[in-house]
């Protein structure tokens, strides 16, 4: 391992600057003070593909940092998907803070209803409202969402074709709105980017404004080609197989080809997955400095102790879990995700197990912000968890994929119900025994009342979500 790089993933572990109880009652007392908010957004990010989550194969120490001085909701899900892009649809729910048939217009993830969209709402209130990096959700709504931004990236994922992420194709922002011209060719490696343009972005902001920047990367989304110095950081670390992996999934899910699943030979081998997950951990390792690099400007500038900063993923993915490498699938590998909050007014070194969406994103940070949560929304604040005042605020989560994967979880089982070329298979999981989901009880005599319970409730969750739909 490279001493040269450890020493500088070491000077980006910036410690916290902690804000004084002085500073606390100071910033209660006065009702007008608005938190600055930064968003830190990846793509493909797996729940515990942290350290300081339980992931010791991984080298993370910013994002440890945040979840060390800050709160971490461990039981965050991408409600699920109706394509196979699920980064898409769970974006729009995100903005809209709506559930999935709710978020999108006339069923499309790249139109979003009419309805106040967070980065909008903070605009309406005075903030500056910056973007870079990933938008993949039309540009009506891009454009009535930002004051501000930098090499935004329209699309779903660099291609293979032309670079990748050591080549992406950006466009500069435009106050008109308008984005006729072709992207153009950027020789740095993505993460690099989009954190160059955030920093660019804090530098250049008129001090009196609060700000709401919105930092969305597109790692470790494939292709899962890192730098190389970061690749080399894992040389000497024996990255271990998933305890669920499999070389083939045991039946048809109904999207065992779709893209995802054809970046790699059937069945999967270890050396396959060993090289796949190398790749996706050195992506993520490189996304952690860049993150160390933004709050180090933040800090330089002094803007830390009243700055809001949220970190967070649009889903997660299998690499070799399930004998599956994407996240068209409702295992909790690929629907769940990491949701962290640091900053003023959040409990510091504290985490839940409440269930949380990543929709309720929206109206948290309103609450955050003292902002009202318009009636559009769907999700709950997951404020009054982290302040102690509620232990949850559901007790079960319902997924969905594309309306032949179906699932329904509380705090102890799951199942997942497929119903594939007429064929139906279903899966039941005691996660408290079981978290990989490996053991298959759907014919165990004793939880013969769990699974008709948890049917039950599936179908009542399933069709209300249906219901709601424009």
């Amino acid at each position: 391992m490279s001493m040269n790089i450890i020493r500088t993933i070491g000077l980006l572990v910036i410690p916290l600057i902690f804000v004084s109880c002085v500073a606390h009652q100071r910033m209660a007392e006065d009702r007008h003070t608005q938190p600055n908010i930064l968003f830190l957004f990846s793509d493909d990010q797996q729940h515990d593909a942290i350290r300081a989550l339980g992931n010791k194969h991984i080298i993370t120490p910013n994002l440890d940092r945040l979840i060390e001085n800050g709160y971490a909701f461990r039981q965050t899900y991408c409600m699920g998907s109706n394509s196979g892009a699920v980064c898409g649809p769970s974006r729009a729910m995100l903005m809209t803070g709506r559930t999935l048939y709710r978020a999108l217009s006339n069923g499309s993830y790249s139109t979003l209803p009419d309805v106040p969209l967070w980065p909008e709402i903070f605009r309406r209130s005075g903030y500056r409202t910056f973007v870079t990096g990933k938008w993949h959700n039309g540009r009506a709504a891009f454009r009535r969402s930002f004051t501000d931004g930098g090499a935004i990236f329209f699309g779903g994922m660099h291609s293979y074709d032309t670079g990748g992420h050591h080549e992406p194709r950006v466009r500069d922002f435009s106050q008109s709105g308008e984005y006729g011209d072709p992207p153009r060719i950027v020789k740095t490696f993505s993460s690099e980017l989009f954190a160059d343009a955030t920093i660019q972005f804090l530098r250049s902001r008129k001090q009196a404004e609060p700000f709401f920047a919105y930092v969305s990367f597109t790692a470790p989304h494939d292709p899962h080609h890192a730098p190389q110095e970061y690749v080399d950081l894992y040389k000497d670390i024996e990255i271990p197989l998933p305890g669920n992996f499999m070389p083939q999934h045991p039946f048809d899910n109904g999207e065992l080809k779709i893209r995802d699943e054809l970046l790699a030979p059937f069945p999967r081998t270890p050396e396959v997955v060993r090289e796949h997950l190398l790749q996706y951990y050195a992506m993520i390792t490189h996304l952690d400095a860049q993150i160390g690099r933004i709050i180090a400007v933040l800090d330089e500038l002094e803007l830390r102790e009243n700055t809001i900063i949220i970190f967070s993923s649009d889903h997660g993915l299998a690499v070799g879990q399930h004998g599956l490498l994407g996240k068209q699938n409702l295992y909790e590998h690929s629907m769940r995700a990491p949701l962290i909050f640091s900053g003023p007014g959040i409990p510091r070194g504290e985490a839940s197990d409440a269930f949380a969406y990543l929709l309720d994103i929206h109206p948290t940070m309103c609450e955050l912000a003292k902002l009202p949560i318009p009636s559009t929304v769907d999700g709950h604040s997951l404020v009054p968890v982290m302040r102690g005042q509620k232990e949850s605020v559901r007790d079960s989560v319902v997924l969905m994929y594309k309306g032949f994967q179906q699932a329904i979880r509380n705090k102890r089982y799951k199942l997942i119900r497929y119903q594939v070329n007429s064929v139906e298979t279903m899966q039941l999981f005691d996660l408290q025994e079981d978290p990989l989901e490996i053991n298959n009880l759907i014919d165990e005599p004793s939880l013969k009342k769990v699974k008709a319970d948890l049917l039950e409730l599936m179908r009542t969750r399933v069709n209300k979500i249906n219901e709601s739909r424009p």
